[in-house]
């Protein structure tokens, strides 16, 4: 998964497809990501002594294949590839313009 928290993400699939976000959580053992704003759903929460209950909106994960990386340069959403450099260090690029993300 080439998903990292903080990126800029177009979703590709589901109720709320066409809007971009931006990665709140990545979660790679269940292959699925959290985008703020975006996959929201209502969440019944009893009362405790900390917070009023009640109806609470919130983001639900989404697979990790209906999302994809926007880039910075090119504006348009990819898969990015990794480079390895000479030194050893890992960097991700775009595909369409090969800038670094």
């Amino acid at each position: 998964m080439n998903l990292k928290k903080n990126d800029k993400v177009i979703i590709l699939a589901g109720k709320d497809k066409g809007k971009t976000g931006e990665i709140r959580e990545v979660m790679p053992s269940k292959n699925k990501v959290v985008v703020t704003g975006i996959n929201m759903i209502s969440k019944h929460v009893k009362p405790n002594q900390n917070n009023k209950g009640g109806i609470q909106k919130m983001e639900a994960p989404i697979d990790a294949s209906n999302v994809a990386v926007v880039c910075s340069k090119c504006k348009k959403h990819m898969t990015p590839k990794n480079k390895v450099e000479q030194s050893g260090a890992v960097t991700r690029i775009c595909r369409k313009c090969n800038e670094a993300i």
